[in-house]
């Protein structure tokens, strides 16, 4: 079973693309989910205001997979921990 961001991430992924998030695995890519560099950004977008995070600009082009995306918002709410 997924943990609570994974699950979350899944779900703003089939939420964006209408599709079934059972669908969807930490493993699917981008490519497989017809996910294109304009949905990166808006996902990205979602994905900020979800979690309360700021992705850098830069780093959207090591976004490949679901589980990159899930590893980037604990990367990133990890070290918010840690700075406040």
């Amino acid at each position: 079973m997924p943990d609570d961001i994974t699950q979350r991430v899944i779900d703003l992924i089939a939420k964006s693309k209408n599709i079934s998030p059972d669908t969807i695995t930490p493993a699917s890519t981008f490519e497989e989910l017809t996910i294109d560099s304009l949905d990166i950004v808006n996902l990205s977008f979602e994905v900020e205001e979800t979690f309360g995070i700021t992705i850098a600009d830069d780093s959207l082009n090591s976004l490949r997979t679901v589980g990159d995306v899930v590893s980037r918002v604990h990367q990133l709410q990890s070290a918010q921990k840690v700075s406040t």
